[in-house]
């Protein structure tokens, strides 16, 4: 075993004992490349050469500077700012009373809604928690009141909260971006079709659910249960309860799809109209402002430690010369490219059990898509795939983040076991979504192909 490959090896293992005892990510990354780092620097005095000319310490510094300053991550804050924004605006609630109203005969209605005003939610804020604890909150006591089946109750609240890691303006595509050196805007473009496809894998199940067990997704009453027939009067409210999240989505995503606005731009003008949506509905108050900056400051804080710690760990593990062990790796499996290729998505697969979505994109995904890409493979579409493989991870036990999310917001007597078996029809569709976009590459590169 050469002396690069016992490095990287001891990162990793010092990565993995740090987070099993507990410690927090960002300071386990952090903290593993630093150490790493002093040692690169140390070890040469002892007569052992790491990387010939390297100051891993000056290395490491500049490199986590040149991180954090980047312009392509001030669209962070402003999404985070703007979906905490929009989740006080009571866009979900009007959403989910209107929508009741109008699917209310049609098999498993109320569960459509729920998938329905996770897209919504989606495209307009891209927290994930934000959406999954307010979709919780709003929809799991009208899904109990309806009689539905409680582990397709927490599945379809689960699955529908989750889509906003993918469906633009995500997150994980602006850190994907980031890291990858890839245009935002591409990304968001071809997120746009998996993205749906998801959502309509997701309607599919539940009416197939609600077909074969009615008893399972009974047709919900309208909610409020005063509501009556009027369907001109429940299509007029859905109509209200839409337009400003439409609206507001039209203008983020439109401005940077016809090029109009950077993702950077858009994401100011995101914000600002989360914050006058806020204002109409009349619950823009100095408390609602207070509470949104210090959340959109903690959230952001958060994932910028976790950038922090992650181009630390990734810098000094490429100056021990990681990434050609990697490369070295990839390239001697006795696979064709598309082999190699499944290999890493399973790797990513299995990874997303253990370790958050942030980690995987800072550390794995930057080591291993320029690998797989030197195949041939389009960038845009690898990327996809891996965003696709990564949205699984707030979904499979243990560190699933939308499985506490949901069992928080959920009543006390609803048990871990149930919100389980809720989520494993769910993860499989998207397994589902995720061959498809394999065989049909056009479904992730159409918009981005069109848009030049």
């Amino acid at each position: 075993m050469t002396q690069d490959v016992i490095f990287v090896i001891a990162m990793f293992a010092a990565f993995a004992a740090g987070l099993f005892a507990g410690y927090p990510v960002a300071f386990v990354l952090g903290g593993v490349g630093v150490l790493f780092a002093l040692l690169g620097d140390v070890l040469p005095l002892f007569g052992i050469k790491v990387l010939a000319g390297t100051n891993f310490i000056g290395f490491a510094t500049d490199r986590i500077f040149a991180t954090l300053s980047n312009y392509s991550l001030v669209p962070i804050a402003m999404f985070v700012f703007m979906g905490y924004m929009l989740e006080r605006s009571g866009v979900a609630e009007r959403l989910l009373a209107a929508m009741s109203r109008i699917m209310r005969t049609v098999p498993g209605g109320l569960g459509l809604a729920v998938v329905m005003i996770g897209l919504v939610l989606a495209a307009s804020t891209g927290i994930i928690g934000a959406s999954v604890i307010l979709l919780a909150t709003v929809a799991l006591p009208a899904l109990n009141r309806a009689g539905y089946d409680i582990p397709l109750s927490l599945g379809t609240v689960a699955a529908s909260g989750c889509l906003g890691i993918l469906i633009p303006p995500s997150i994980m595509l602006i850190v994907m971006g980031d890291q990858l050196r890839l245009s935002v805007g591409d990304l968001f473009m071809a997120a746009v079709i998996p993205g749906a496809m998801l959502a309509l894998l997701y309607t599919v199940y539940i009416v197939a659910v609600a077909t074969l067990r009615p008893s399972a997704a009974p047709r919900a009453r309208a909610i409020p249960e005063d509501a009556g027939d009027d369907t001109t009067g429940a299509a007029y409210e859905l109509l209200r309860a839409l337009a400003p999240p439409v609206a507001l989505m039209l203008a983020v995503l439109g401005s940077i799809f016809f090029g109009i606005a950077s993702p950077t731009e858009a994401s100011g003008v995101g914000a600002l109209g989360a914050t006058i949506l806020a204002a109409i509905d009349r619950r823009l108050t100095w408390t609602t402002l207070r509470e949104v900056s210090e959340a959109t400051g903690r959230t952001t804080a958060f994932l910028f430690a976790l950038i922090f710690g992650a181009s630390c760990f990734s810098v000094v593990l490429r100056g021990y010369g990681g990434d050609e062990v990697i490369e070295g790796s990839l390239s001697a499996l006795p696979f064709p490219p598309e082999g190699i290729l499944a290999v890493v998505l399973l790797t990513v697969f299995l990874l997303g059990f253990v370790l958050d979505w942030m980690e995987i994109v800072l550390i794995i995904a930057p080591l291993t898509i320029p690998v797989v890409v030197s195949f041939g493979f389009d960038p845009v579409w690898v990327a996809m795939l891996m965003a696709i493989c990564l949205q699984t991870s707030f979904l499979t036990p243990p560190v699933g983040m939308a499985l506490f999310y949901v069992k928080s917001a959920a009543p006390a007597e609803v048990t871990t076991g149930q919100v389980y078996r809720g989520i494993i029809p769910f993860v499989i569709l998207q397994l589902i979504g995720l061959a498809l976009v394999w065989f049909f590459p056009q479904i992730a590169l159409w918009l981005p192909e069109i848009a030049y």
